[in-house]
C-alpha cells in the first residue's frame, strides 16, 4: 500500500496476482473500521518492481507527485484458489498480513465504467475507470474510528511523504522499462557504502532492497512508547495495533553497567519496540527459537521452542511436520511486529530465526560462517580471521554481512538463493573457512571439544543444519547492560575502537538512525555460491 500525492491525495492498495500487482486507488485511504466503507478505483495493473518504490514522480509526467510504501506485507485469498478469475468476477476476499492492515479485506465491484484502462497514478481522473468498495469485516483484527492519516508514516524508511519530498532517495521515470525505471536521486546518508564483500549501490541489489535499505527506528512509535513509559508494574499496552498484556514491567532483566542503570522489562520492550519493524523482515517466514530468561539475565536461561497454548491466538504459528517424540511442533513465526514484543514479554531476550523458510525448511538461504573465539583467542585474532574471511569473500564476489555477536564472537551471513541442501552449504562453508584457516593455523583449532581446542578459535561451519540458528541482528544478549548483535560495515573490522559487545539497547537506536540498516543487503536472496578450487 502506498501513500501517493498526486493530483490528489489517495493510497495506492496493491496485491501481487499472475505475476503483476492489480491495484486500486483509494481516495480516503484504507481503514481497519468494519462500519466504513471505501471507493476504490481500479486501474491498471502495475509491474512488480513498483511494489516498494519510494520516491518522487517528476512533475509532468502521468501521477507526478511524491509516493511512499504506506505499508507492506503479505496476503492470501480467501474462498477461492484463483483471485485473477475472483478480480474479474468482480468480487475478492483478502486476509492481509501488513506492519498496519492486518485481518479480512473485501473488495467489490459497484460499476463498471466505459474503460478498464488508465491509469492508477493520480486518482484524478476516474471517469471510466471500475468503481470498487473496500471494506474490512468484522473480525479480531477490525478496530472501530481506525484512521489511515493517525498512521502517515512509511514502514520502510519511517519517513512522510513531506519528507520525502524535501528530499527523495529515487525517482520513478516511467518512459523507462520497469527494471530501469527507479533511478537513484542521490545516495542516502543513511545508506553508507560500505567497502568489502558486495560492497555497491544497494539501490541495484534487486527489487525490495532499495526501500529496505533505509529503514530505521520509526518516529511514529512515540505515542505508543509513552503509553509504555506511563503503565504502572503492567496492564493493557495497544502497540502495532495489538493488545498485548504486559507485566513485571520494572522487573530487572539486565545487570547495570558501570555509572548506568539497570535495564528493567521495561527498557527491554521499548527497545523491541523500536527494532520490530526492522527484525520482522529477517525472521519472517521463519520458525523462531527463543532462548528464555524469565528471571532475567544474571540467571540461568532456557531454550524454548515450542509456543505455549496460552499463546494469544493471532500469533502466527507453525507445526513443524518432522518434529520427532520429545521435539517441539508448534513454533512461532514472527509475522508482524507486534508477534517479536509478545516473545520478549515472554521472557526471551533473545532470538534466533531459522536460516530455512517454514514453507521449505530443507532448503536454506542462508549459509552461515560463525566466528567462535577460544579461551585464548584475543580481539585481535578474531579480527584477522573476519578480515581473511572478508578479502575471500570479495574475491568470490560473493556478497555477505557481518554482526558482533553482543558476546566475544563474530557472524558472517551469505544470502542465497534456496537450492543447495544444508549439507551443500556447510560443505561450502567447511572449505572456505578450511581455506581461511590454513592462512593462520596457530589462532585455528578443528577440534569441537573445548578441552581439546587448546584454546584456539574455532571457524563453526556446523551451524549449517537445519534447526540449528545463529542469533537474530538487533537480537540482545544476556549479559550485563543488555548488548546487542550489532551489524558492522566491513570497513568497521580496521576501526581500533570496534569491540563485540560495544552496542546496547539503549546505543544501537542512534547507529540505526545515522547509519541505516547495515545488514539489510542480506536480504536479496539471489546469488548462488561459486565453486571453491
Amino acid at each position: 500500500m502506498q501513500r501517493h500525492r498526486a493530483r490528489r491525495l489517495h493510497y495506492d492498495f496493491r496485491l501481487e496476482i499472475d505475476g503483476v500487482l492489480a491495484s486500486w486507488a483509494v481516495p480516503k485511504g484504507p481503514t481497519l473500521d468494519p462500519g466504513v466503507r471505501r471507493a476504490a478505483i481500479h486501474v491498471e495493473d502495475h509491474p512488480l518492481e513498483y511494489f516498494d518504490f519510494e520516491g518522487v514522480i517528476p512533475a509532468g509526467e502521468y501521477g507526478g507527485g511524491d509516493v511512499i510504501v504506506w505499508d507492506l506485507g503479505s496476503w492470501e485469498p480467501h474462498g477461492t484458489d484463483d483471485p485473477g478469475a475472483a478480480v474479474a468476477a468482480g468480487e475478492l476476499h483478502v486476509d492481509l498480513h501488513g506492519e498496519k492492515l492486518r485481518g479480512r479485506f473485501v473488495l467489490i465491484r459497484t460499476g463498471r465504467g466505459r474503460s478498464a484502462g488508465g491509469g492508477g497514478g493520480g486518482a484524478g481522473g476516474d471517469g471510466g475507470k471500475e468503481q470498487w468498495l473496500l471494506l474490512h469485516k468484522h473480525d479480531d483484527d477490525a478496530i472501530e474510528g481506525w484512521d489511515p492519516e493517525d498512521h502517515p508514516r512509511s514502514v520502510l524508511s519511517g519517513r512522510t511523504n513531506d519528507e520525502v519530498r524535501a528530499d527523495p532517495y529515487r525517482q520513478w521515470r516511467s518512459g523507462l522499462p520497469a527494471d530501469q525505471a527507479s533511478q537513484p536521486v542521490r545516495r542516502s546518508a543513511a545508506s553508507p557504502q560500505a567497502a568489502g564483500p558486495g560492497a555497491g549501490d544497494p539501490e541495484a541489489a534487486g527489487p525490495g532492497a532499495a526501500g529496505s535499505a533505509r529503514r530505521h527506528i520509526d518516529p511514529a512509535r512515540e505515542a505508543e512508547l509513552l503509553a509504555l513509559d506511563t503503565l504502572g508494574s503492567g496492564g493493557m499496552w495497544e502497540v502495532f495495533g495489538r493488545q498485548l498484556r504486559v507485566t513485571n514491567l520494572d522487573k530487572v532483566l539486565f545487570p547495570p553497567l558501570p555509572g548506568e542503570e539497570p535495564v528493567t522489562k521495561r527498557d527491554l520492550l521499548r527497545y523491541s519496540a523500536t527494532v520490530a519493524p526492522l527484525l520482522v523482515s529477517y525472521l519472517a517466514g521463519r520458525a523462531l527459537n527463543m532462548h528464555r530468561f524469565p528471571n532475567g539475565a544474571g540467571s540461568p536461561g532456557f531454550w524454548h521452542k515450542e509456543l505455549p497454548s496460552h499463546a494469544p491466538k493471532w500469533l502466527p504459528r507453525w507445526d513443524n511436520p518432522e518434529a520427532k517424540a520429545g521435539e517441539s511442533r508448534t513454533y512461532l513465526v514472527v509475522e508482524e511486529p507486534a508477534a517479536l514484543l509478545w516473545a520478549a514479554n515472554f521472557g526471551a531476550i533473545e532470538w534466533h530465526g531459522w536460516t530455512s523458510r517454514v514453507d521449505r525448511p530443507d532448503l536454506p538461504d542462508y549459509a552461515l560462517i560463525d566466528l567462535d573465539p577460544g579461551e585464548g583467542t584475543s580481539w585481535e585474532d578474531l579480527l584477522i580471521l573476519a578480515r581473511l574471511h572478508r578479502t575471500a569473500l570479495d574475491h568470490l564476489g560473493v556478497r555477505a554481512r557481518a554482526k558482533v555477536t553482543g558476546r566475544r564472537g563474530m557472524q558472517i551471513w551469505i544470502p542465497i538463493e534456496r537450492g543447495p541442501t544444508f549439507e551443500a552449504t556447510r560443505g561450502w562453508v567447511e572449505q572456505l573457512s578450511r581455506t581461511v584457516g590454513a592462512v593462520v593455523p596457530e589462532l585455528v583449532s578443528w577440534k569441537w571439544n573445548v578441552t581439546e581446542r587448546g584454546g584456539r578459535a574455532r571457524l563453526d561451519y556446523t551451524q549449517n543444519v537445519r534447526n540449528k540458528t545463529l542469533v537474530a541482528p538487533y537480537s540482545p544478549r544476556p549479559a550485563p547492560g543488555a548488548p546487542v548483535s550489532a551489524p558492522i560495515d566491513w570497513e568497521e573490522l580496521d576501526d581500533p575502537d570496534l569491540r563485540p559487545d560495544a552496542f546496547t539497547i539503549r546505543s544501537v537506536g542512534s547507529r540505526i538512525a545515522e547509519r541505516g540498516d547495515l545488514f539489510d543487503p542480506v536480504l536479496d536472496h539471489d546469488q548462488r555460491l561459486p565453486p571453491l578450487a
